[in-house]
């Protein structure tokens, strides 16, 4: 794939945006996350225009740069001249997230095997693991309702999310959002886990359920471990991975 560098013809802020994103992107492949080219990580530009980052429709996770994401407005028109589409249809979700929360910079959405089968469990997310008590502590579920493509689905699912950083969509994966990308990741990583955690421990027999009385405490107990920083804490250590495993998501 062969885009042009953008570095020059943007802002610093934006730039930066924009390494960040393509990033997650990489990070998302490298974990295993992806699928093929569908779902989208989001990301909503500074200033007051409603202007936001997508990935250009096709391009696999780990091929993703800087330069090649995408400009588009609140109705995913594209900004910026690219030889890529972009797909309105998986925007509908990010959009919906992003008109209703302005503290949300980032959303980032999966459709990983063990996020589907958590998601198709009545019971969802089990307080079973350390894990599993910082998802509950601020958790959503939206109910499924076919492919999420039809704008009259979105005051349903920004209902449903309120105030939450995860979110359980019924029948088809996972959401997080966060106030930056390192924390809609970090969000995103103990999300996956616990779903993975979940149905491993599931296989194995009776479960031993957490407190309820340490679930209301978890907020604080984040903190501690993140230093207060939450996802900058661990985006450095993980964008030093990146380089060794997959360079060239700054170009």
């Amino acid at each position: 794939m062969s885009t042009s560098s953008l570095r020059e013809q943007v802002s610093l802020e934006e730039w930066q945006l924009r390494c960040d994103l393509a990033a997650c992107y990489r990070l998302v492949a490298l974990y295993g996350w992806s699928d093929l080219v569908f779902t989208h990580i989001t990301a909503r530009l500074p200033g007051p225009e409603h202007h936001f980052l997508i990935n250009p429709y096709g391009l696999m996770f780990d091929e993703i740069t800087a330069s090649s994401l995408i400009k588009v407005d609140r109705d995913c028109n594209k900004l910026s001249d690219s030889p890529h589409p972009v797909n309105p249809a998986g925007f509908v979700i990010h959009s919906a997230v992003h008109e209703a929360r302005p503290d949300v910079q980032c959303v980032l959405h999966t459709h990983t095997r063990a996020g589907v089968a958590v998601s198709a469990q009545q019971g969802g997310v089990l307080p079973i693991s350390q894990q599993s008590t910082f998802v509950l502590a601020s958790l959503a579920y939206h109910d499924y309702e076919g492919v999420a493509f039809r704008p009259d689905e979105k005051p349903r699912l920004q209902d449903d999310l309120g105030s939450a950083s995860f979110l359980m969509l019924r029948n088809h994966g996972l959401l997080t959002c966060g106030a930056s990308i390192a924390d809609a990741f970090l969000n995103m990583y103990v999300f996956e886990s616990t779903c993975q955690i979940q149905l491993a421990a599931q296989a194995g027999g009776p479960l031993t359920e957490v407190d309820p009385r340490i679930v209301a405490g978890v907020a604080e107990s984040m903190r501690v471990q993140t230093g207060g920083l939450g996802g900058a804490f661990v985006w450095p250590a993980l964008l030093r991975r990146l380089q060794r495993l997959n360079p060239g998501h700054d170009a």
